[in-house]
């Protein structure tokens, strides 16, 4: 209990010295005049320059005219424990249902949350496997990652859900295929043995690789899409079995009307458009996907999987797989991790 109040302590700190940065800067601050609301947006690393674009839309619309945002991003984990603790929050976007639902336990967020038809789903994405330029190693699939001398490099689990969705990856790829569980455990047990690095985030996880940390990275789609836009040199694979990426977003109780027409915008066609063009899939039919800059095919931006797991029809629910692979204690994964000695 000590160590988790004392790491829902530091997230707070971290966290609000974010957040009080982007209230006094430009760069996170959406455009308006006359308007006097500020919304402040928690989230996971991973979508804050899809966030911002989005911002850049709504404020556009008679809706989100003049309204200014307060944004602190981080690891979702960290950042779910950290509202828990006091920092303010209007909307939270997390990489993982889980880390709504403690807010809900807490008495945060309503229980209704994700009764909608999108179910708290707000952006979506697949795990692949990036590699360095010209992939070196030679890596085409799951099976490559386990051969001596790979260095692999995936956020933590107990901070990043990002982590978590890389793990459940490589578990379904050998439990969807007609391995045991066991079978799996042995897999992810060879997995983390070649694991380089271990990084707070999905962000810091992708930064650790593009500075020459590993020969592979397990990440999400929209990452690799996101820095190949902004001039990284990489590639990646699509390996035959990944898992479909379902990022929740909520509104907090006492959050003000302006945060539930945020969350309308961002599920709209035009902010699943935003999302679309930093390279995550749209979770409604009907969006435009042309025109991806940094996608293998700008306009074929997300091919579909020959094998696309998700949590429904897997993994039984959140709260299931939270506690049989991620339990602090007990959890499958979080014991693996603790054996290879590589978490900190």
């Amino acid at each position: 209990m000590t160590k988790t109040r004392t790491r829902a302590a530091v997230a707070v700190a971290l966290a609000a010295g974010l957040a009080l940065s982007a209230c006094g800067g430009g760069d996170d601050a959406a455009s308006g005049s006359g308007g006097s609301t500020t919304l402040s947006i928690v989230g996971f690393a991973v979508p804050e320059a899809a966030n911002k674009a989005i911002a850049a839309e709504w404020n556009k619309t008679p809706e989100g005219k003049g309204v200014k945002f307060q944004t602190s991003y981080g690891a979702s984990g960290d950042q779910s424990r950290a509202v828990v603790a006091g920092l303010k929050a209007d909307y939270v976007h997390f990489s993982v249902t889980s880390d709504v639902t403690r807010l809900v336990t807490e008495g945060l967020v309503d229980e209704t949350w994700d009764d909608g038809p999108n179910k708290g789903v707000v952006s979506s994405s697949v795990v692949v496997l990036a590699v360095q330029k010209g992939n070196p190693k030679n890596i085409q699939g799951w099976d490559d990652l386990i051969k001596p001398g790979i260095k692999i490099v995936t956020p933590n689990p107990a901070s990043s859900g990002a982590a978590r969705w890389n793990a459940l990856a490589a578990w379904g790829h050998i439990a969807a295929n007609g391995g045991t569980d066991e079978q799996a455990a042995d897999y992810l047990k060879k997995l983390f043995a070649n694991v380089s690095s271990l990084p707070n985030s999905g962000r810091d996880a992708t930064t650790s690789f593009l500075n020459g940390g590993g020969d592979v990275l397990l990440a999400y789609e929209n990452e690799t899409i996101l820095a190949t836009q902004n001039g990284e040199e990489l590639e990646w694979i699509y390996p035959d079995t990944t898992i479909k990426i379902e990022n929740p977003g909520a509104v907090l109780k006492n959050a003000g009307p302006k945060a539930k027409e945020w969350l309308n915008f961002v599920l709209s066609d035009k902010g699943q458009r935003q999302f679309a063009l930093k390279g995550f899939r749209p979770i409604i039919d009907g969006v435009d996907t042309g025109g991806i800059e940094g996608a293998k095919d700008p306009n074929n931006p997300f091919p579909t999987p020959k094998k696309l797991l998700t949590v429904e029809n897997d993994f039984e629910s959140w709260s299931a797989l939270s506690k049989k692979f991620f339990d602090e204690k007990e959890g499958i994964i979080t014991k693996i991790i603790a054996e290879s000695g590589k978490a900190q």
